[in-house]
């Protein structure tokens, strides 16, 4: 008789705690999403526009910041109130915001590779050698930018497909559970 009821808690106390870590890791992994996006908005307006259709000028930085800030706030609560619907809409908003992730990587190296601003001291009626170091050191600190931004979209990659997975598997694991419990009944 009592192995059976140890049986049982054991059970219930490792569901519990299983659910305990979700929770405190969908809530670590959210608050960077949210770190993520407040990142990509944070510098979007000190991203110069160099050439038309480059990132600042699609003003890429705010969607995906957008993207990112709004994955997080949903991981976060769906590892508060896990629902099926809730972990659901959760695992396809990091599937998106993971796409999003990789298009931000592809634009931050399409723009990385297109930050120039030599361009600015043919039109200048400064000095050239003024000029030059100038648009030398504004190009250093886009490239920085972009830099940071590449390493920044890749950590949102990271976070949404581990999140992505996290929430696939607490979904089979509750149409495991169901299966189970309603075979036991019939």
């Amino acid at each position: 008789m009592f192995p059976s009821w140890c049986q049982i808690l054991r059970a219930f106390c490792s569901v519990f705690e299983e659910l305990i870590l979700q929770s405190s890791i969908s809530t670590a992994f959210g608050t960077l999403q949210i770190m993520v996006g407040l990142f990509n908005i944070g510098l979007g307006p000190g991203r110069t526009s160099v050439v038309p259709g480059d990132l600042a000028s699609l003003g890429a930085a705010y969607w995906l910041g957008a993207v990112f800030i709004v994955t997080g706030i949903m991981s976060i609560l769906a590892g508060e109130f896990p629902s099926r619907v809730l972990v659901g809409f959760t695992v396809f908003m990091n599937i998106s915001a993971a796409i999003f992730a990789i298009t931000g990587i592809v634009l931050y190296v399409i723009d990385m590779q297109n930050a120039s601003l030599l361009w600015l001291c043919d039109r200048s009626r400064i000095g050239a050698d003024n000029c030059t170091a100038v648009a030398l050191r504004a190009q250093t600190l886009l490239v920085s930018m972009d830099t940071t931004m590449i390493a920044m979209a890749l950590l949102q990659l990271t976070v949404s497909v581990k999140l992505t997975i996290l929430g696939i598997k607490a979904l089979i694991s509750e149409i495991k559970n169901k299966k189970g419990g309603n075979g036991a009944e019939d």
